[in-house]
């Protein structure tokens, strides 16, 4: 049973201006309420009894809405408030919170819906510590809603993944959600720096993989998103 979450809330969401001159972008409303309450929705779901957020931007008003939000979690703040660390410092700043198991990694600012299985289950089903270091929640990007990218990797029929190639479009979009090992968090190559730097060794490790979600993702990163969003979810 993998139980443990690293929820990323640490940025300073620039996209999102001018909505987050005032707000973390956590706390930014979506349908009614923030976009991180919709992440700790879907990680208590399933099965998440602790989770680990990072914090940063206006870190008091996110501290203060964990205490009141935390869906029966015990929640462990990662404190960023010296310096912004990205995603894969961040990691590494919450190595000891996160224990020595797997745990799930995701971003607060996707939204995601279940497909036919709970999400975490399923992944949970799939992982194999053996043979995997990271395995990633993935949109088909036909159906990556409200995302304007073309794509981050391909998938090989074992479930391993490769980075798209350089002016072309890759299949699929990462979700932000993910399975890791604590194995990759090791030699970090600064204080400062992104997730990509693990994934990359795992790729060349051939322990990379990857599995579509069946259910619905949104990528909200712009306010221009959330109304766009809200209307999809209304209609279903």
């Amino acid at each position: 049973m993998i139980d443990t979450a690293m929820l990323m809330a640490a940025g300073l969401g620039k996209r999102m201006r001018p909505l987050t001159a005032t707000r973390p972008k956590p706390l930014v409303k979506v349908a009614g309420k923030p976009l991180m309450d919709h992440a700790l929705d879907r990680l208590a779901a399933g099965g998440i009894t602790k989770v680990v957020v990072n914090v940063h931007y206006l870190a008091d008003t996110v501290e203060a809405h964990l205490r009141s939000h935390c869906n029966g979690m015990t929640v462990a703040i990662s404190d960023e408030r010296k310096k912004l660390l990205e995603t894969g410092g961040g990691l590494i700043h919450a190595r000891q919170q996160l224990g020595d198991a797997p745990f799930f990694c995701a971003n607060s600012d996707n939204l995601w819906i279940d497909g036919p299985q709970e999400t975490l289950s399923m992944m949970r089903k799939i992982w194999d510590a053996e043979r995997m270091d990271a395995l990633l929640l993935l949109v088909p990007l036909a159906r990556a809603n409200c995302h304007k990218g073309p794509g981050d990797f391909h998938m090989d029929a074992q479930g391993r993944l490769s980075r798209r190639k350089t002016s072309h479009v890759a299949p699929f979009v990462f979700t932000g959600v993910q399975i890791m090992s604590p194995r990759l968090l090791v030699d970090p190559p600064s204080d400062v720096f992104s997730t990509n730097i693990f994934w990359n060794r795992a790729i060349e490790a051939g322990r990379l993989y990857g599995v579509s979600h069946q259910g619905l993702w949104f990528d909200v990163g712009t306010p221009q998103a959330i109304p766009v969003v809200e209307s999809m979810l209304a209609h279903g």
